[in-house]
C-alpha cells in the first residue's frame, strides 16, 4: 500500500530544507467535519491501518485502555436521529422553515461519513494514575487523524454531548466510560482548511537554544 502522499511535503519560505514526511502529516492534519464529506468507502486494509495504529499509541505497562466500536450504516442514521432529538428543544425558537432545515441537517450529518468510531476508554485497575490512561488513549485518537491524513481522509474526534451520551447506549460495562465518536470521511481535497495560528515555542517552551 502507497501510505504516505508525498503531496502533503512542501517547502516553507522561511526553511531551507523540505518538510520529513511526520512533520508534513503533522502539520497538515486538520479537524474536518462531517457535513463536508461525501459518500465513498474506506478500503477495508486502510480502516484496519488506521485502527492498527491506533493500538500502537504509548501506553504505560502496556494496559492499552481502550476499546473501539465500529458503528454500522444503521448506528449511523440511528445517530443522526438521536441528535436530533437531543438538540431539538434548542432550535424551537427558530422560524419553522429555519427549524426544519436544522433538524434535516442534524439528522442527514452522520450520513456521508466513510466510517464513525466509537471511542471507549476501558479503567485499568489501581495500576497508573488515570490522566496517563486518558493520555494514552489520546494518543490512540491522534495516531487514527495523522494516518487519517496521511490517506488524504478527512476526520476529527466527536466530544460534544450527543456524541458522548450516544456511546453510552452501545452496551458499555461498568468499567467503561464513553469518549465520544471518531468521524472519517472523504472531502474534496481543493477546498483547503482553515490554517490556524499556533503560538510560538518561544512563549511555551523554556531553555531552547536557537541554533
Amino acid at each position: 500500500m502507497e501510505f504516505f502522499n508525498e503531496n502533503l511535503i512542501k517547502e516553507k519560505e522561511d526553511c531551507p530544507h523540505f518538510y520529513s514526511p511526520i512533520t508534513a502529516v503533522i502539520r497538515n492534519r486538520r479537524s474536518i467535519y462531517a457535513d463536508r464529506y461525501y459518500k465513498k468507502e474506506i478500503p477495508a486494509h486502510e480502516l484496519e491501518e488506521i485502527l492498527t495504529n491506533a493500538t500502537w499509541a504509548p501506553t504505560h505497562k502496556m494496559t492499552e485502555p481502550w476499546r473501539f466500536i465500529i458503528l454500522s450504516d444503521e448506528q449511523q442514521v440511528d445517530y443522526g436521529n438521536y441528535m436530533f432529538n437531543y438538540h431539538k428543544d434548542r432550535y424551537y425558537d427558530l422560524p419553522e422553515v429555519k427549524r426544519t432545515v436544522k433538524f434535516e441537517y442534524l439528522k442527514n450529518y452522520p450520513l456521508n461519513a466513510a466510517c464513525i468510531v466509537a471511542v471507549v476508554f476501558q479503567k485499568n485497575s489501581q495500576l497508573l494514575p488515570e490522566w496517563e490512561e486518558i493520555a494514552a488513549i489520546s494518543c490512540a485518537v491522534q495516531n487514527m487523524a495523522l494516518t487519517c491524513t496521511a490517506l488524504n481522509i478527512g476526520s476529527y474526534w466527536a466530544s460534544g454531548g450527543a456524541a458522548v451520551d450516544y456511546v453510552k447506549t452501545l452496551g458499555l460495562t461498568d468499567r467503561e466510560q464513553s469518549f465520544g465518536l471518531f468521524f472519517m470521511g472523504y472531502y474534496d481535497l481543493s477546498q483547503k482548511p482553515v490554517t490556524k495560528r499556533r503560538t510560538a515555542i518561544a512563549e511555551k517552551v523554556i531553555g531552547l537554544k536557537h541554533i
